[in-house]
């Protein structure tokens, strides 16, 4: 089996969103890192201060095949198309350790997908 990781960087009100839909298309979790971040829009400001939105890393580690589903359920739950939203991202792993436990669902899903 190979892997990919699936990464995505959202705002936190979104994050549950699209966990859920990844979860729906064949993903069995994620790993979710509380993050800041920056983008070409400058961020809303307050009386001169600054409001800081926090952003949340997702983390997917899912077999090859189940990759373009778990996206596009990212995609629609996540709204990307809407300006500053977020953004999703693959990896390929050349290694991964601690998957034995979700082997036998990950074949399933992409026996399913066949």
């Amino acid at each position: 089996m190979r892997f990919k990781a699936v990464i995505s960087m959202v705002k936190e009100d979104i994050t549950d969103r699209i966990v859920d839909a990844a979860k729906q298309a064949g993903g069995t979790g994620a790993t979710i890192v509380p993050a800041r971040g920056t983008g070409i829009h400058e961020a809303k400001t307050f009386f001169g201060l600054t409001l800081d939105v926090q952003t949340d890393v997702v983390i997917f580690i899912v077999e090859e095949h189940l990759v373009d589903a778990i996206l596009e359920a990212v995609w629609d739950a996540g709204e990307f198309e809407k300006p500053g939203t977020g953004i999703a991202l693959v990896v390929s792993l050349d290694q991964v350790i601690g998957l034995e436990s979700q082997i036998p669902h990950f074949k399933k899903e992409t026996e399913k997908r066949s």
